[in-house]
This record gives C-alpha cells, structure tokens and sequence, in this order.
C-alpha cells in the first residue's frame, strides 16, 4: 500500500510535468490537497454494498415498480482520469423486501466514487440489486457526459452516454419495460 507521503511525491512528481516551478505559492500545497480530495472522490473503496444494502424492510406485499430517478453521480474514467457525470434511475420489484430510498443512491455513489467506466457502474448496480434484494426484477438507466469527450479527443461538449441493465421481469416483459420507461420519463 502507497503511503500518503508517497502519494503526495507522485502528484508533486505529476505537477513538474506540468509546471516548471512546482514550489510557487499556489502549487506548494496542491498534492496534499489533490490527496485529500482523491479520499473522498474515490471512497467508494472503503464500502461494500452489502454494507449499503444491510438493512431492509418488510415489504407488506407491495409489488410494483419502486423507482428513484434523477440520482446525480460524479465519477472519475479510469482510461483518461477524467470525470464524468450525469443521472441514474434505479428500479426495482419488490419480492418480500423493500429498501430505504437513500440506499438506492447510496449504492450508486458506492460504485462511482471508484475509477470506473459508465457500463460498470450500471451493471455493477443492477448486480448488487439483484443479490441482495431478489427482486422480480431490477433495472438501471445511467445517462452522463464525459470530461475525456468534451475537453480532449474528440472535443463533443453535448454527447450524453446511455447506459442500461434491466435484469428479470424488465428484461423478459415489454409491459414492465415500458412502464418503467414511462415512469422516468414522467
């Protein structure tokens, strides 16, 4: 394991790359402060989603769409360190438990606060869904714009990238897939 100070020495190391005079006052603190900053951008190592997911509750036979929508995430691409972020929707069908909403953006947030590529987080989310709830079925949807598109490359400052997982009843239903759908869009 890479020790703090040797983490701050690597983005000192980086920064003279970049800048001829890394001792200059706005620079001197720069990699304690990039360290500091990468403990919470990527906290999403120090949990698991079965911590996230511990505590359900008994779903009193309710079993239709529960959906939270609009959840914004910021995540980091691990081939370009560079971010990006967008929206989740997150559903899913209750068998016999249910999970407190906050869970569900919770979960989300696990995984993008990792160095990550969008297709991941999604399917990533939808797995932990279905392992520790045993839905009828669950479903991820994860709109984002990507830094690596907009500042470098290609330079596509409006692209949005669509991801999807629809596991059980929404991938084997048209008729749940199409209320969910409209459920998000609404």
């Amino acid at each position: 394991m890479v020790t703090r100070e040797e983490a701050e020495n690597a983005v000192k190391t980086l920064l003279g790359y970049i800048e001829d005079d890394v001792t200059r006052e706005g620079l001197v603190d720069t990699p304690a402060r990039v360290i500091k900053s990468w403990d919470e951008i990527f906290a999403g190592y120090k949990q698991s989603p079965a911590e996230v997911l511990d505590s359900t509750f008994n779903g009193e036979g309710y079993d239709g769409i529960v959906l939270l929508r609009d959840i914004e995430f910021h995540s980091t691409c691990e081939h370009h360190l560079q971010p990006f972020a967008g929206s989740a929707h997150v559903a899913y069908i209750p068998t016999e438990r249910i999970v407190g909403i906050s869970k569900l953006a919770r979960i989300v947030d696990l995984h993008a606060r990792r160095l990550q590529n969008q297709e991941r987080i999604t399917k990533d989310v939808a797995d932990d869904l279905e392992e520790h709830l045993s839905p009828l079925g669950c479903a991820v949807i994860i709109e984002a714009s990507h830094g690596c598109m907009q500042c470098r490359g290609v330079k596509k400052q409006n692209a949005i990238m669509t991801t999807s997982a629809m596991r059980g009843v929404f991938f084997d239903k048209a008729e749940a897939r199409s209320e969910l759908m409209q459920l998000i869009r609404d």
